[in-house]
Parts: structure tokens; C-alpha cells; sequence
């Protein structure tokens, strides 16, 4: 795992955990345990469905000391689920949301039927992208995956239209500007070329927002196929499409340390 020094981004982009007793936010201490998204948490709180310590509270912004209150849901006791931690091999087509407000299929379709508890993708991979997608209901442990300073470096093979030369690779590790952001690869290196395209390894340091596609259109190179297939030492392997596997406690420590619930 890499370290350098944080940028001006991450601290404007703070992620807190809750702390014990610290007042937060009832939906975000909701959240923060596993129990479902803090947005799904708030449309709960409107409903009516949660209670501190026996009186309904409609207030997803209601402060309440994780651990001390008496947090219910549907007059059952909230509680932090078991931790599970899984890959998943996302297939192109798919968006990587909850849910979609165009009513397009999610990754969620992919987890029919296997009776797992409330997870959230970590990171994304946009609709036209696929492969190695993690899974978590540890939202701590998805923010040190997720960590520009800190975070496991991404890397994706890339069919692109194009054949690549040493102009190229440089410029794209070199990096350009792209809306006001500063777009780059860590590492670039040709997988192997044919007659009007290539594929190239590309390893980011941080994900932004469909950012291989933005920087190689910077380029006016168009991107054919997108495979993510490794998240710092976790590596796709052989995993089949729309199939996922847990975790082994080894692989998700190598990636950044658990919370230990």
C-alpha cells in the first residue's frame, strides 16, 4: 500500500468516523453501523420507523451518542451487523447504485437471492465498465479503500482504438488538465497491439469520475473496453462474470486493516 503525503482535496473531503461518545446524526450513525445507507436511513426516520430510546424520532439529523442510545427500527433493536467483505465481478450494462433513477438495472441485480444483509459498492465502476467491484458493510474499512493519500492503487486493462506509441504512454503518465482537473496513470505499458487497436495496463492511484475515458479522450483515443482487474494486491483471477466470492480475512487486511467487529 502506498503513502504520500494527503491533498488539499482530501481535507476537503474529511472522513469521520462516529465516535463513541460524540453526538452524530441519527441517520449517519445508522449508516456508520452497517445497518443500511445513511439515505436509506433518512427515508426510514421520515417514516416513523426508528426510535431513541423509545420515542420515534423523525429527524435524520436528531444527535444521539453512538452506543449510548437505545436505537430501534421497527421496534427491533438496531445492532451492527456481522462484517462481511466480498468482490464481485461486475459485467458491463450494469450501474453501481442502490438504486436508479432511470430504472436501469444495478450490480444489486447480481446479488438476487443470496439473503446477504445491506452492503454498498466500494467505488464504482460506470455503466459501460466491468470487473473487479468490492462490497462491504464496514463503511470505515470502504473509506480506506477509497482514500486518495492512502488508498490500494486500481489497475485496468484498456482496449483502446487506437495504436499507442511512447508519445502516448508519456503524456499519459504525465497527465493533463480535464475540466479543472488533473487527470494521470501512475503506470502505463502496452499489453499487446493488433492492426487498429491495443491494450493497454493502466494503474491509477485514485479514482475519479470516469477518469481513463476522460484522459485518453483528452487524446482523442476512445476507449473500447474497460476491465478493472485489480484492487492493490486482490487480483480478478478467474472469477466468473456476474459471480462473487467473500473475502478471505488475508485479502482484506492487505487491502487496509478492519474495523475489527
Amino acid at each position: 500500500m502506498k503513502t504520500r503525503k494527503p491533498t488539499a482535496r482530501d481535507a476537503a473531503q474529511p472522513r469521520l468516523p462516529v465516535v463513541q461518545g460524540i453526538r452524530h446524526g441519527l441517520a449517519r450513525v445508522l449508516s456508520k453501523q452497517g445497518t443500511c445507507s445513511r439515505r436509506e436511513a433518512a427515508r426510514w426516520i421520515a417514516a416513523g420507523r426508528v426510535s431513541v430510546d423509545g420515542r420515534i424520532v423523525r429527524d435524520p439529523e436528531f444527535p444521539v451518542v453512538a452506543g449510548r442510545a437505545v436505537i430501534r427500527v421497527d421496534g427491533l433493536a438496531s445492532a451492527a451487523p456481522e462484517r462481511i467483505y466480498f468482490m464481485l465481478n461486475k459485467p458491463r450494462g450494469l450501474v453501481t447504485t442502490a438504486r436508479d433513477e432511470q430504472g436501469r438495472d444495478t450490480v444489486y441485480r447480481c446479488l438476487d437471492g443470496a439473503g446477504l444483509p445491506w452492503v454498498a459498492p466500494v467505488g464504482r465502476l460506470d455503466k459501460a465498465s466491468e470487473g473487479l467491484l468490492l462490497f462491504t458493510n464496514d463503511p470505515e474499512w470502504a473509506a480506506r479503500i477509497t482514500d486518495p493519500a492512502q488508498g490500494p492503487d486500481k489497475t485496468y486493462h484498456v482496449q483502446i482504438d487506437a495504436l499507442p506509441d511512447d508519445v502516448l504512454l508519456q503524456r499519459l503518465k504525465a497527465g493533463v488538465s480535464v475540466d479543472g482537473e488533473h487527470l494521470s496513470a501512475r503506470d502505463v505499458r502496452v499489453l499487446r497491439s493488433g492492426e487498429r487497436n491495443a491494450w493497454l495496463e493502466i494503474v491509477l492511484e485514485e479514482g475519479r469520475n470516469r477518469q481513463i475515458r476522460r484522459l485518453l479522450a483528452a487524446s482523442d483515443v476512445g476507449v473500447l473496453r474497460l476491465v478493472r482487474v485489480a484492487v492493490g494486491s486482490l487480483a480478478l483471477g478467474d472469477l466468473g462474470k456476474r459471480a462473487w466470492r467473500m473475502l478471505e480475512p488475508h485479502e482484506r487486511e492487505a487491502l487496509a486493516p478492519t474495523t475489527g467487529r
